[in-house]
């Protein structure tokens, strides 16, 4: 093993390519998306003239009380595009015709701030490149859109350790299909057997799984629970900094 190398997890030697999930797995979930949905709300609400946040939490999967996001909802694994749609069917379902109803969230629809509200769950500059010098190529594969994922990655100051990036909003089906990673994997000459995928949620579980990535990796700083990891999983870690070799 080679010193690089040792600075890693030992299921990560001999691999050609670690294709991340981003929110939840690099950066935290709720910091990121649990304010943007309850501002979401109030503007929804607003531009409305009704009621609505406890069906749009619904809709969307979010619970209010506890500020968490449902592992099996679509703020959990669905692109912006699907929640917005979501979000004009609670505003018609509460009476308001549809053409009134896209206005209203057109309104109210706004992104959270990739770099404000960015916080990372490791030293992922420490990890990126200790792949990078095992010789292991690095992808990111997220369900968010290119525009902020990009300013996400470069306000970490980690774009320039990624070799690739696959986005919602690039024309691939999405999660759980496999078409992310054997995107990635094509596009950087990489064997899939020799690929893992590292997420927290069962989607990306299941997107390893269907693309026969060598190994899948779960972790639990984001959505999901190790019962809902494990049947899917090759190794469940707390968080991608278990990816990293405790220093001797």
């Amino acid at each position: 093993m080679t010193p690089a190398a040792a600075g890693l997890h030992e299921r990560l030697a001999g691999l050609e390519l670690v294709v991340f999930d981003k929110d939840g797995t690099l950066i935290e979930f709720h910091a990121m998306w649990g304010g943007w949905v309850a501002d979401l709300a109030d503007r929804l609400e607003a531009a409305a003239g009704r009621p609505l946040r406890g069906e749009l939490y619904r809709a969307i999967g979010f619970d209010g009380t506890t500020g968490r996001a449902d592992p099996h909802g679509g703020l959990a694994a669905m692109p912006m595009a699907v929640l917005r749609r979501f979000a004009v069917d609670v505003v018609v379902e509460a009476g308001l015709a549809r053409p009134v109803a896209e206005a209203a969230v057109g309104r109210a629809w706004h992104a959270p701030d990739p770099v404000a509200l960015a916080r990372p769950t490791a030293d992922l500059g420490r990890l990126f490149a200790a792949l990078r010098q095992a010789g292991t190529r690095v992808a990111v594969a997220t369900s968010d859109d290119r525009d902020p994922t990009e300013r996400t990655l470069a306000a970490l100051g980690i774009a320039a350790l990624v070799d690739a990036t696959v986005c919602a909003d690039d024309g691939l089906p999405v999660k759980p299909d496999p078409a992310m990673v054997l995107h990635l994997c094509a596009s950087l000459g990489a064997a899939v057997a020799r690929t893992a995928v590292v997420g927290d949620s069962a989607s990306d579980m299941r997107m390893g799984r269907g693309a026969g990535a060598g190994l899948c990796i779960g972790v639990l700083s984001g959505t999901s629970t190790a019962d809902e990891l494990e049947p899917f999983a090759d190794l469940v870690l707390p968080s991608v900094a278990e990816l990293l070799a405790a220093e001797g």
